[in-house]
Formats: structure tokens, sequence, C-alpha cells
């Protein structure tokens, strides 16, 4: 089993045992060959078969947990049952057989219980972030697209239809913004359920099954292109940065951000470039100091621009200030800023300013930064890079939601 169906596997394990050791009600239990009634869902797991039996209100797929020995755990399934719950985390090649009969194929792979950790999808925002500074920008975007009805499936869906959906990578890359795209269709209708294989920042494959979206088909189809627009845009940007920060491995080098994002997307897209293997750098405006050619211009000069900001913004801020020439550079570091900017500057004139630095203040390098030209940036001994073609100019990853159909 490949090592990203591992953990998938893995994950399964840690719903099922969840359902099953942590929440405090009575159901029914197999041992063996026999089930008990009214058994304690919260007992301790120990050696031995644990067979869950037909318990829907609880979510339980029908299924065991086979204890091989004190650290390792075999997950069955019945066959030919099909449990998609449960089915959709393993690869076709690991299907599973039902314990005591002669129909059987073969076994899911057998997990190291040393290796067993809780692992839940990590979502990109808590509840209250959601709420208050993601859900408006998604809710427009509903909103742009739907400005009335949505016409078309008012058309062929007078009438509610439970039906699910596919949704597969058609390329390869880093998957990102799994949560938004979930949000899409929760925030049109909240009973919809959306279950992934994979999680923000695994590396998919085309052609991979990577989700599953369930509710009304109404539903599936409104919110079908703005949240694939979404995770198209947010795992482009991922993949992109991955690449960049490929480059800049064992440097030291920190890659950052920018602010050129796409507007009313930077909560996005900055999150991306994280699931990428970047930093960010300043989220806005009020984030920190960073005095550019024009408050350079506006303020008379390097060092009044920096003396200002001194005595303005809160002692605890850094002053960063932007330079393109070498008499700035020493104007900079006179007047004690705290990051220097070398700014669209020929390889010759960094080596020359970074001499000069000399470790009096942290160095970040701009300017038309992509990966077909950070080579020249290692080695120079500068802190951070920071590249706007992160956001800007990112190709988005194809993905696409397919085979809807009525269940």
């Amino acid at each position: 089993m490949r090592a990203d169906s591992q953990r998938l596997a893995i994950r399964a394990i840690s719903e099922i045992i969840d359902k099953l050791q942590s929440v405090h009600h009575r159901g029914n239990f197999k041992y063996g060959n026999s089930c008990s009634n009214q058994v304690s869902h919260s007992k301790n797991w120990t050696a031995g078969e644990y067979t869950v039996c037909s318990e829907e209100k609880y979510e339980l797929p029908r299924g065991s947990i086979n204890a091989v020995n004190a650290n390792k755990w075999q997950i069955t399934k019945h066959y030919p049952k099909e449990i998609p719950w449960l089915t959709s985390y393993f690869s076709e090649e690991y299907t599973a057989y039902c314990p005591g009969t002669t129909q059987h194929k073969k076994c899911e792979t057998v997990i190291n219980k040393n290796e067993f950790e809780r692992k839940e999808f990590k979502y990109m925002y808590d509840q209250v972030t959601l709420g208050l500074n993601v859900d408006p920008f998604i809710l427009s975007a509903l909103k742009e697209d739907i400005t009335s009805e949505d016409v078309s499936t008012n058309s062929v869906m007078p009438h509610p239809q439970a039906g699910e959906v596919d949704l597969i990578c058609k390329q390869d890359g880093i998957i990102c913004g799994l949560q938004v795209f979930e949000r899409v269709f929760t925030l049109l209708d909240a009973d919809t359920k959306v279950e992934f294989y994979v999680k923000d920042g695994d590396r998919v494959e085309n052609k991979q099954l990577i989700g599953k979206v369930y509710g009304d088909i109404r539903v599936l189809l409104c919110g079908e292109r703005t949240a694939l627009n979404y995770l198209q845009r947010m795992s482009g940007i991922a993949t992109y940065t991955s690449q960049v920060a490929a480059l800049l491995e064992g440097t030291g080098i920190k890659l950052l951000d920018t602010r050129k994002t796409t507007p009313n997307n930077r909560i996005f897209e900055k999150y991306s470039v994280r699931v990428g293997g970047g930093d960010n750098h300043r989220y806005n405006l009020s984030d920190g100091v960073l005095l550019k050619d024009n408050h350079i211009g506006a303020a008379g000069g390097v060092k009044e621009a920096i003396a200002m900001a001194k005595a303005y913004a809160p002692f605890v801020r850094k002053i960063e200030v932007e330079v393109e020439s070498f008499d700035m550079v020493k104007d900079a570091v006179e007047a004690g800023a705290d990051i220097i900017m070398l700014d669209n500057m020929s390889t010759e004139l960094l080596k020359q300013c970074i001499d000069y630095i000399d470790g009096r203040a942290e160095i970040e390098v701009s300017g038309n930064v992509t990966k077909e030209n950070i080579e020249r940036i290692k080695g120079l001994g500068v802190d951070y890079v920071s590249s706007g073609a992160l956001t800007h100019s990112a190709p988005i990853m194809d993905l696409s939601l397919k085979n809807l159909h009525a269940v």
C-alpha cells in the first residue's frame, strides 16, 4: 500500500475507534461470533475481534477491527456488502474479506498500533475566523454566480433529489483548500456532506479520486463552479510555491509571499502559500511597517522615513525599508532599519550591499523573483526572498466534479 493510502487507512481506524471508545452511548457489539446487546461503546480495546453490528443511526460501518496482537489491528469489511464510508479510504486492490466465509479477497493492510495517530483533517480556519472573515467572501462569490436563481439547475431539477458526485484530480500537484471547497456546499445547505480521502498539503496525482460530495443534487450543481474555483486556485498556488520552495531547500532562506493577491482572496491565497512550504510576509497594511519608494519620497529620504516610522509605530513593530541603490542601503543601516529589502538589484549590486550590511540588519531580496531565476540568490547570505509570483502567476491545478447521479 502506498504511504498516502496507509495514512488514510490510519485515519479511517481513528474515526472508527473514536466512535466506539469515546461516544458515550450503548449499542450492539459483536465479540467473535456472537452479538451482545447493550454493551458500552466506551470500553477499552484489547486483543481480539470486534465487529460492529448494524448501527446506522451512529453511522458505524458494518466491518471489523481484528487485533492481530497487542500492537496491531487488522481492518476488514464484510464482503460483498459495500461500505462507502469505510471502503473509500482504501484502494480497490485492498478489498478485504469477510472472516469465516469462502468469499474473500486480498486483506487490508495491517496497521502498527505504535504508528497510530488520531489524525483529523487539519482545517485551515477556526470557527470564529471562518464565520467572521471567510464566509462573507464565499457568500459573495456565490452571489456573484447566482444573482437570482440557477435557471439551468431549476429547469432540470424542480424538486429535491439526493445525489453524490466524485471530486477528481486531473493533474499532479499539491491539494489545498478542502475546507473552503466543503464550506461552499454547506453554506448552501448545511445537510450537505463532503468526504475527503486526502488532506491539505498532500501530493495528488492525475485521475486520483480525492473526495465525494453527498447532498441535494440542486445544491451540488449550484455550488460546483464556485467550490472548484477556490480549490483549483488554492491548489495551484500551493503547487507552484512547493516548486519554488524546493529550489531553496537547505539554504536557510525563507520564501515569502507579497500583497500582490487577488482582491478579496488574500485570506485564501496566503494560506495556500503556507501549505506549499512558503511563509507569509505581512498580511495587510495594518500588519507591519514597510517603507517603500513612495513612502520614502513622501518623507523626504530613507533616514527621514525610518525616523518618522520609529516615532509613530509601536515599539514592538520592526521597521523594514525597501532600497534600490547602494547609497540607500547605507542610509538604511545608519538609520537603524531592522530589515532591509534589496529590490530589483543585479547580482553584483546584491553582493556589494550584503557585504556592507554585514549582519547589522536582516536582509530580504525582492523584485521579479520566479522559480526560473531564484537560483542566483542562493549562497548570497540573505535571510528572506519575497516573490509576488507565488500568488499572481501560479496556474490553477485542474480538478473536476464528475459522475453526478441520484442515490
